[in-house]
């Protein structure tokens, strides 16, 4: 489907611009939101009588996104959750409750499509995301998810953290490496006595 856009999305186009997109995209997303007209005579002419307050609103809301960056880049981005021995999550921190943090934290809306994340967080760390406030304003934060407040200040401060699993194949290494030892020393007894005879 032929759609004008109306404001500038990005991986997409500029205001203005007419692309084509999947039917689905369109009629769910595109139009609904008012985020694109339908490529018609009329829309056309239409858009054109409306294109200087269409560009005029974008700047608004781009200005908007401007005054909103540094509450964004200081927001404290800290996420207690309950995990695993392994660091693993139960369940998992997504572009959602980030959305929510910023909203708590820094009192900036943003909705969960803004949130340049990925793949949802599933493991306690730091982690580095984007957050679009607009098509042309993204601000990189730095997101940390842990089981308790300590341990989120160390993560802050730069430290890693070590789970049961390490520790355990520690010392299964520690154990293996007297095995062995123990082994040598056996085969050196053993020796000896085969020269003996």
């Amino acid at each position: 489907m032929k759609v004008i856009l109306t404001e500038k999305i990005t991986k997409l186009g500029n205001i203005g611009d007419a692309v084509e997109v999947k039917t689905g995209f369109a009629r769910n997303y595109l139009l609904p939101n008012g985020k694109a007209m339908r490529y018609t005579r009329e829309n056309i002419a239409l858009f054109e009588a409306k294109k200087a307050e269409l560009t005029a609103r974008q700047e608004a809301a781009k200005k908007s996104a401007e005054a909103n960056v540094d509450a964004v880049k200081s927001a404290k981005l800290h996420m207690i959750r309950q995990a695993g021995d392994t660091g693993q999550l139960y369940g998992s921190v997504s572009t959602r409750d980030i959305a929510r943090m910023l909203k708590e934290v820094a009192n900036v809306s943003v909705e969960s499509a803004q949130v340049m994340l990925g793949a949802p967080i599933k493991s306690v760390g730091a982690f580095d995301t984007k957050i679009a406030l607009h098509p042309d304003v993204i601000v990189p934060v730095k997101i940390y998810v842990a089981q308790t407040q300590d341990e989120i200040e160390a993560l802050v401060a730069g430290k890693s953290l070590t789970f049961g699993s390490k520790k355990v194949e520690e010392e299964v290494s520690e154990e293996s490496t007297a095995e062995t030892a123990t082994e040598e020393t056996a085969v050196a007894v053993a020796e000896p006595a085969a020269d003996a005879e």
